[in-house]
């Protein structure tokens, strides 16, 4: 018999419940019963979700994230977060956030370092260790999740990150290595591995996705290491892998002593065969058929046709699944009743995908015939699509065809074109912008879904933003912004909002996918070849231009960006389709500059994140990644400033990469990290303008004017004063006004005084 499991699924509710559970403790109308009650509704739901499944993961749900969870569970927690009452779960949104329900207005810490869950949209809290860091198991939550299920009747998987990528994806506060902490970790994990082997636990899985990226010797021996010893605690090992090729690690996964393998088959076919041969025949190989990264159905028949002689190969030791959790998909496709019908009809939701898993089980087991009708309407919907007209548009692929090297540069270079701007815009020293996007109030979104449900006129839709513009330029111009924005009212979503007026691009209703905590997103699907019908934003930010005599940037997404934060079609290479949207982009940028706009900023907050996971691969990604922005942004006058930003990612090991893409000025995320991103310029001199966000905007916290002061003397010491802008690290639509008006105030009084400290020197 074929064991079907599920890695992960997606916890956040079909309707946002947790998002909504969340927010409403964090704002002190629920009590901490109250969310755990919405939690262990949802949990139930989802076990009920997967229950044709053989096996089924508990330890998927989280409050915030899995890495969290895992320090936690692992007792890895900051001092700063704890409190004196030992409130487990108020320490954990200060771990998260920076405050818990409890804590005064005053009263925060600074929150954990965020960053992208390797090559995914996903955002996790990043573990801190030192040289004297200790672990201790705290397992209550775990082993509660778990009695949950059993008394649901729920033949349980516990999910568990391994103890090498929790050790690999952390930052040592010191000069220490993380890897020398694994003597101290490895206990703790056999400890828990026997406890859960106490609940009658027969597998586990264990989350090593790292194998994945390429290992140092080290890191290899250690892999043998940590198995070795937890090998015969009690509990069989399914060590799982995914986003990935193992490639040279592959001999290393098989050869542990260990009692299954999950590996990633949606793009990796040839190692599913390799690893039948090299696992022994006492371990089991678990196969990532169903892509839990993409929405695309998968085309069953070819998939049985290559299966099939793995399974009589291997029998009962094989085993099915997605390729990893399905957090990264939208639940279910059922929803969607207002969706384009031709393109739904190629996708598969959360729930659908373990359908497609089902079916698969029984074809192999049973014959192909027992699900004759749901093969035919597979094959069927797989054909349609590639056949379908809408896919290709003969104009879009002439342009292609038609680009030429000088697309791809400024007139001049840098040094020659800071001059122009300098003169043209007469900015101060340090001078303050934001992001781009400001507070999204209910009376904003109100007026969106009115307007989207027909209630709500263009006429009186365009007149309801215009008024949330004002608003917004009003305020800039009493805070004393030097740069404004207009504040993106309109906008649902940095890359929803454009894929709504591009043509290749249908969307959901109800697809969201987490980001990180109570963050939601709703990836558009790009599902054809990309065209512009009709200038996007010129309008809004022309209006927002009309009411101030200080310049308005002019917001628009890069065509990375929407690519990586898509779901993205899969019948072309990404580079190909990541041009079309380069040169939808740059007919924007040209729009907005015959429109009088003379800063554009081109956000490309997801470049790391398309980035191969192994460093071999780099360059290529790298290289057209950076033309494609070039070619959406080089295009303008040598007067017209273009910025970019850049959030929640490592960019020291690019660094060349983004000096590359020749933006006049960039922002990045800097303030969770204390300004540690900052260190790559002792050694590579950046040669453009930079603006370290000084201002974290996922926390309720409000930075101090000494605190933001003291970050851009940190700054300051490695970029010359004259190329620093003072920002905040992103947009502020998550936040509240009475959480941005002080935080910019201060950021704002702390330019003006490290303006009156250069002058005070100069005069001196």
């Amino acid at each position: 018999m074929i064991t079907t499991h599920n890695l992960g699924f997606p916890r956040i509710g079909p309707r946002r419940e947790l998002k909504a559970a969340l927010e409403s403790y964090w704002s002190g109308e629920y009590e901490a019963e109250q969310l755990h009650s919405v939690a262990a509704d949802l949990r139930r739901s989802n076990w009920h979700r997967q229950s044709d499944c053989d096996l089924i993961p508990v330890g998927d749900f989280s409050f915030y994230d899995q890495i969290l969870d895992t320090s936690f569970l692992l007792g890895n927690i900051p001092a700063r977060v704890s409190s004196e009452d030992g409130n487990a779960l108020n320490n954990y949104f200060r771990a998260a956030r920076g405050r818990s329900p409890v804590d005064s207005d005053n009263t925060s810490v600074r929150a954990c370092e965020m960053t992208k869950w390797f090559d995914t949209n996903y955002h996790y809290m990043v573990p801190e260790f030192d040289a004297q860091t200790t672990f201790s198991l705290h397992a209550d939550t775990l082993l509660a999740q778990l009695r949950e299920a059993q008394a649901e009747s729920v033949t349980v998987k516990p999910v568990l990150i391994g103890p090498l990528t929790y050790l690999r994806l952390g930052k040592a506060l010191d000069a220490s290595e993380p890897l020398n902490l694994l003597p101290k970790l490895l206990p703790v994990y056999k400890l828990l591995l026997e406890l859960l082997a106490e609940q009658k636990i027969e597998w586990v899985q264990i989350d090593e996705p790292i194998l994945v990226t390429e290992l140092q010797p080290a890191w290899q021996e250690a892999f043998k290491t940590a198995y070795q010893e937890l090998s015969g605690s009690g509990c069989k090992l399914l060590l799982t892998t995914y986003f990935g090729q193992l490639q040279d690690n592959l001999p290393l996964a098989c050869e542990l002593p260990i009692d299954g393998l999950h590996l990633d088959a949606s793009n990796n076919r040839d190692e599913i065969e390799l690893a039948a041969v090299q696992l022994s025949t006492s371990k089991i190989l678990s196969v990532g058929v169903i892509s839990g990264r993409n929405v695309w159905k998968t085309d069953l028949t070819t998939a049985l046709d290559w299966l099939t002689p793995l399974y009589e190969k291997l029998w009962e030791r094989l085993w099915l699944a997605p390729s990893c959790s399905l957090l990264h998909v939208p639940i279910d496709l059922e929803r969607e009743s207002e969706m384009d019908v031709e393109v739904k009809s190629w996708l598969a939701f959360a729930q659908q995908k373990l359908e497609e898993l089902n079916c698969l089980k029984t074809a192999l087991q049973q014959g192909r015939h027992t699900v004759q009708s749901e093969l035919l309407s597979n094959r069927e919907a797989v054909r349609a699509r590639q056949q379908s007209r809408r896919v290709r548009n003969p104009d879009v692929r002439d342009r292609l065809v038609e680009i030429e090297p000088t697309m791809f540069a400024r007139k001049q270079a840098y040094a020659q074109r800071i001059v122009l701007q300098r003169e043209h815009l007469q900015l101060p020293l340090y001078p303050t912008t934001t992001i781009g996007s400001f507070p999204q109030t209910s009376e904003i979104r109100q007026a969106r879904l009115a307007f989207r449900k027909g209630i709500l006129s263009p006429e009186a839709y365009e007149k309801s933003m215009h008024k949330e513009i004002r608003h917004c330029v009003y305020e800039q111009e009493i805070l004393g912004l030097d740069v404004l924005v207009h504040g993106e009212a309109e906008r649902n979503d940095m890359v929803e909002y454009f894929g709504e007026q591009l043509d290749g691009f249908v969307f959901s209703r109800f697809g969201w996918v987490q980001s990180y905590g109570s963050r939601c997103v709703k990836p558009p699907i790009l599902f054809g070849d990309i065209l512009r019908p009709q200038p996007m934003t010129v309008e809004w930010i022309r209006y927002a231009q009309s009411l101030t005599k200080k310049p308005v940037k002019g917001m628009l997404t890069g065509p990375v960006t929407i690519l990586n934060w898509s779901f993205v079609r899969d019948d072309q290479p990404r580079s190909e389709t990541c041009k079309q949207l380069a040169l939808a982009v740059r007919d924007e940028v040209l729009d907005l500059e015959a429109g009088g706009v003379r800063i554009i900023q081109i956000d490309e907050a997801a470049l790391r994140e398309g980035l191969p996971l192994r460093r071999s691969q780099w360059q290529d990604y790298l290289d057209w990644s950076v033309d494609c922005f070039r070619l959406s942004a080089n295009s303008v006058k040598d007067e017209t400033q273009i910025h970019t930003h850049m959030c929640y990612s490592e960019f020291n090991d690019i660094i060349d990469a983004i000096a590359r893409m020749d933006a006049d000025v960039i922002t990045i995320e800097t303030s969770r990290s204390n300004m540690d991103l900052l260190e790559v310029f002792d050694v590579f001199e950046y040669p453009n303008e930079i603006g370290p966000g000084v201002y974290d905007i996922h926390t309720p916290n409000v930075p101090g004017e000494d605190h933001i002061a003291a970050l851009m003397h940190k700054a300051s010491r490695r970029i010359p004063a004259e190329r620093l802008w003072v920002n905040p690290d992103c947009g502020l639509k998550t936040r509240s006004w009475r959480e941005v008006t002080p935080a910019l105030k201060n950021m704002v009084s702390a330019a003006r005084a490290l303006r009156d400290e250069v002058m005070s020197k100069q005069a001196s």
